[in-house]
């Protein structure tokens, strides 16, 4: 028997509701503000199917370039070949949510501006770089009072 080419075909685990969270979608969805250039994470909400993305962009993140009263454009880039090309799609508001992509980014941007105005008041300069994980410094194993021992496996026995 041929399987099916529809429109959300082998989405049976990809739109399921989490756990403990079916029933109606909560008033507080409706509630978040969006504005042009917000970076979005799209992910579909099966109790609502107006509006619903296709399950291709389900996961994906976007920047939003329209906002409607129950919608919002998104920009989201899809590999066709060997090329991007710019899809815009619109999408309810039940189906998205802010991304957390930027937030270590903009913390970062808060830690480094605090660090920068502390240092330029004591009149010192502060690396603001990352600076990645050294590998660990090199050292010898003493055995004065660490004596060594010989690993072996337990011989199997039956208990009968």
């Amino acid at each position: 028997m041929p399987h099916s080419f529809g429109y959300r075909a082998r989405t049976r685990h990809m739109f399921k509701r989490g756990f403990k969270e079916h029933g109606p979608v909560k008033i507080s969805t409706f509630l978040i503000p969006y504005r042009i250039g917000d970076i979005v994470d799209i992910k579909a909400n099966a109790a609502q199917q107006k509006g619903m993305p296709h399950k291709f962009y389900h996961g994906r993140t976007g920047i939003v370039y329209n906002v409607t009263p129950h919608a919002v454009g998104v920009i989201v880039n899809k590999i066709v070949g060997n090329r991007y090309i710019e899809k815009r799609v619109n999408i309810r508001m039940e189906h998205i949510r802010h991304s957390k992509c930027r937030q270590e980014f903009l913390d970062r941007v808060k830690r480094n501006h605090d660090a920068y105005a502390e240092a330029k008041a004591k009149g010192v300069r502060v690396n603001l770089k990352r600076v990645p994980v050294l590998p660990r410094g090199a050292h010898t194993v003493s055995i004065a009072d660490n004596t060594p021992q010989t690993i072996v496996p337990v011989p199997y026995e039956t208990t009968i």
